[in-house]
């Protein structure tokens, strides 16, 4: 088996009339592929996002069917002294396969699956208008010269350089505001919308800061001088030529700015700038737990255990893309 730029020669197809075997060759995508099943971490990494999403999308249906509301306060479950749930491990019993929150008695269950609506839309968003800005302004910073090319990288350097967490939590009210002020609802509708414009506005400096290298690097290869030679306009050379070299890095860092997001999104809830109660969110109910962790631990590390697995699976499966995507790494 041998490799050739991006095609890697595989067994040979039997030829009609029983002639030699043609040989088959694979693109970079369908070696990647392959590599991915080989791997089992990968796979599992896939399988646990599939079924989080899926549990996010359907979780109104999820509860409905087990008869639990993320909203009502099971009074009659609490104890009158400290506001603790009934029973061991934090009221769980076969109508709260999770128990129940300390104080207002409101089901985790179906509080940890409506959270993780709100956790992954503003993860997801954010990474998607990450991308699309990052790909945008890195094309054009790497296809540009003169005055353009320094005014954008001076640009991505300024915001790589600014402390994002300290500026998303100081600009978060005044933007709270403006976006309200544009109609978008009051509370949690209009934290969503600030979350991801903020999120978005200073996660897509450093994918462009990538997409430019590598379409520096790119613009002098052979196959584009071709293309130019060749009368091509600028719209075949963008996504025909360079676009599918830059698939790589694209997916690789969306695998790994999704976990950062959404560790972001848990650590604005956990700060209390994020979603307005009683709409839960991953952060949101880890900053109620942190009051109860001495005396009820286990509503603390359901929410924990969430976002670790969301976040490692996310990360292991952004190592197996990389790993795969690599044209220089040996196949096997």
């Amino acid at each position: 088996m041998s490799v050739l730029g991006t095609t890697e020669f595989s067994e040979g197809v039997p030829m009609p009339g029983g002639g030699e075997p043609a040989i088959a060759g694979r693109t970079l995508g369908q070696l990647a592929w392959l590599r991915i099943k080989r791997d089992k971490l990968a796979l599992v990494s896939i399988a646990v996002l599939l079924l989080v999403a899926s549990l996010a999308i359907f979780a109104p249906l999820i509860c409905n069917v087990l008869k639990i509301d993320p909203y009502d306060f099971n009074s009659n479950l609490i104890s009158d002294y400290g506001g603790l749930p009934n029973g061991k491990l934090g009221g769980i019993s076969l109508a709260h396969p999770l128990g129940i929150e300390p104080s207002t008695g409101r089901d985790i269950l179906a509080r940890l699956l409506y959270g993780s609506r709100v956790s992954l839309l503003v993860a997801v968003s954010a990474t998607f208008f990450s991308v699309l800005a990052g790909v945008v302004v890195g094309i054009i910073a790497g296809n540009s010269r003169g005055f353009l090319h320094s005014a954008l990288n001076r640009f991505m350097e300024l915001i790589l350089s600014f402390p994002f967490l300290l500026l998303v939590i100081a600009m978060f009210p005044v933007l709270q505001q403006r976006v309200s002020a544009f109609g978008v609802p009051e509370g949690t509708a209009a934290n969503i919308v600030t979350m991801i414009g903020l999120l978005s506005f200073f996660g897509w400096a450093y994918l462009a800061k990538v997409i430019q290298g590598q379409v520096v690097s790119l613009r002098e290869r052979e196959f584009i001088e071709a293309a130019i030679s060749i009368g091509s306009n600028s719209r075949r050379i963008l996504f025909v030529e360079l676009l599918p070299n830059l698939w790589a890095p694209i997916l690789v860092y969306t695998t790994l700015a999704l976990p950062s997001l959404i560790g972001v999104e848990a650590a604005l809830g956990y700060l209390g700038v994020s979603v307005v109660p009683p709409t839960a969110s991953w952060g949101a109910m880890l900053d109620d737990s942190v009051g109860y962790f001495t005396v009820d631990p286990f509503y603390f590390f359901v929410p924990l255990t969430m976002l670790v697995l969301v976040v490692l699976a996310f990360n292991l499966l952004g190592d197996a893309l990389r790993d795969a995507l690599d044209p220089q790494a040996d196949r096997a």
